[in-house]
């Protein structure tokens, strides 16, 4: 996280996170390329005690609130699996123009790879109370909305705004009280 000017100051309280694929290139506009992150969560969840708050997943960037004793490994982790799986779905399914987006605009020291997914560092701020958490929880769920995606935040179908009206979204998450 040392590239990024937003850190995890407080890895055992929940953070307000955003993950933005390089050059803002459109990749989770199909459900398996969403559902490769859906999947993540899920077994962070299962298996490295992973608490998420809440989240959305836009076409180019991702929003979450989530908590770990070890969240920066969580971040680590997420990121380097699902940009392997996203790269080799691209790859699989022939996608060009994003793959040569993705190798023209990786950073130069990286040279282990061919192609760089997701943009360096992660935006972190701490949710130190119950006022921030809700003012994040709501910008989450109203980014669809203020996009003109849906009229509704519910109605986004990438998002945890159904699970707080007590319906079932399309994953579980551990709702913050």
């Amino acid at each position: 996280m040392g590239r990024s000017r937003y850190t995890i100051t407080e890895p055992g309280k929940p953070h307000f996170l955003t993950y933005t694929v390089l050059e803002w290139l459109p990749v989770f506009t199909r459900p398996e390329t969403a559902n490769i992150l859906l999947d993540c969560w899920q077994y962070q969840r299962e298996h490295m005690g992973l608490l998420l708050h809440g989240y959305v997943i836009l076409e180019n960037h991702v929003h979450l609130i989530a908590k770990a004793e070890r969240l920066d490994q969580s971040v680590h982790s997420f990121k380097s699996y699902t940009a392997r799986r996203l790269i080799d779905f691209l790859v699989e399914h022939k996608v060009q123009r994003l793959l040569e987006r993705l190798h023209f605009a990786k950073k130069a020291h990286k040279t282990d790879r061919e192609y760089q997914f997701w943009q360096e560092g992660c935006h972190a701020e701490l949710i130190f109370s119950e006022t921030v958490m809700r003012e994040k929880l709501e910008y989450i769920h109203m980014n669809p909305v203020k996009r003109g995606y849906v009229d509704k935040p519910e109605h986004w179908r990438y998002s945890s705004a159904r699970n707080y009206l007590g319906e079932t979204g399309i994953m579980s998450i551990d709702p913050w009280v």
